[in-house]
């Protein structure tokens, strides 16, 4: 379990793609205090460490993981990454519970800076959007966001300057597809008023 609070930008130092996909993934985290087979949110995908450096880790990406993020669409070597460890017993819960497994992929429609902030208006995949309200939470590729405003499919949020810098948030375009985990409440919410 994660919380969508961002400790590290990575950056993606190697790319090896055969069946599954193989990432390095250059970190400033103590690597002599993860262990093999720890779990790492990557741009809110969790993913299993299979290899350790003094300043790097290695994760095994499935075809279904490829299939269900943009991690196939957008990661390549040089490209920063928003990186959470996992949540442990007693840490401060500063976001929301987040489980690291994507429920699809959103696009970015529109970006306007509001004094300071940024809004930015997604869309989500058609699936999904009935589980996105305003004032309820969403992961966007890991971060801990607010959803401000649902219209249809499109929802806004808002970046303030400390979430682009300590995120890779200050570098999102229009276009971008964003790893997009909907709320775990809304989505048992949801089923149980289908058995309703």
């Amino acid at each position: 379990m994660f919380t969508g609070i961002i400790t590290d930008i990575g950056v993606i130092k190697e790319i090896h793609r055969e069946a599954d996909m193989r990432a390095r993934i250059q970190t400033a985290y103590d690597t002599s205090r993860i262990d093999m087979g720890a779990s790492i949110a990557c741009d809110g995908v969790c993913l299993t460490v299979v290899d350790l450096g003094a300043d790097w880790f290695d994760m095994q990406i499935s075809a279904e993981t490829l299939s269900k993020t943009n991690i196939g669409a957008l990661w390549q070597e040089g490209r920063r990454i928003n990186l959470e460890r996992a949540l442990k017993v007693g840490d401060e819960l500063s976001g929301h519970i987040v489980s690291g497994h994507v429920d699809g992929v959103a696009e970015i429609k529109a970006m306007c800076d509001e004094g300071d902030s940024t809004r930015v208006t997604l869309r989500a995949p058609e699936g999904l959007a009935r589980f996105i309200a305003p004032k309820g939470s969403v992961a966007l590729n890991g971060t801990s966001l607010t959803v401000n405003e649902v219209e249809g499919a499109d929802f806004g949020i808002n970046f303030i300057p400390h979430t682009k810098a300590v995120t890779t948030w200050g570098q999102a375009q229009v276009g971008d597809p964003v790893n997009l985990e909907i709320d775990t409440l809304a989505r048992y919410v949801a089923r149980l008023q289908d058995w309703a």
